[in-house]
């Protein structure tokens, strides 16, 4: 049983290392904000003019905001995840924000003359790892997100599991359960405290 842990461990923790990673930097980032912030800009990276376009197709009557994203999206080849703003009324120009961790694009409709703005959004390393942290859920409509979104609740049952071989592999060893049993009590107590002041 011992052995079978050990191996379930170690290789979860090699199938798992870029989770891992980008767990660690992008928290990292959001812990130092304003340092990346000072290094790469404030606030929200800019748009820059990538293409224009224009839309030939036709919304039905009555059609909801989500629903016209989609059809520009599909009939511009560029279906995938996004977010959509409605300016002002019903008719009035909408923009898309088709979401990508690397190259997310702002696609502008104007219905009046049917004139297509698309931007990409300038790339910034720290808003990347944001994004990428942030990215959950199976709220999408896509199954590339629904993978995603079960990728991340595999990590976390992986992170469970670590934690519970762990308890059993160091209680194992004879020789550690001193020092193990300190090391586990002075985390619990300092995490207790930081739960008690904050």
């Amino acid at each position: 049983m011992s052995k079978i842990l050990r191996r379930i461990h170690m290789y979860l923790a090699l199938f798992l290392t870029p989770w891992v990673l980008m767990y660690t930097i992008s928290t990292f980032m959001m812990n130092h904000r304003e340092w990346f912030q000072h290094l790469w800009g404030k606030g929200q990276p800019g748009w820059t003019p990538e293409r224009t376009a224009e839309f030939r197709g036709q919304f039905p009557d009555n059609a909801a905001p989500r629903e016209k994203a989609r059809i520009l999206l599909t009939a511009l080849d560029m279906d995938g995840t996004f977010n959509v703003q409605q300016q002002g009324n019903e008719h009035g120009p909408f923009a898309v924000i088709r979401q990508h961790p690397a190259n997310e694009r702002r696609v502008t409709l104007n219905p009046e003359t049917s004139k297509v703005t698309i931007e990409r959004r300038e790339f910034r390393w720290n808003h990347f790892f944001e994004r990428f942290h942030r990215r959950r859920g199976y709220q999408h409509d896509y199954l590339t997100e629904d993978f995603w979104a079960a990728s991340v609740d595999f990590f976390v049952l992986a992170m469970v599991f670590w934690v519970l071989s762990g308890l059993w592999l160091w209680w194992e060893l004879k020789v550690t359960r001193v020092l193990g049993a300190a090391a586990l009590l002075s985390g619990i107590a300092i995490f207790l405290i930081f739960l008690r002041t904050t």
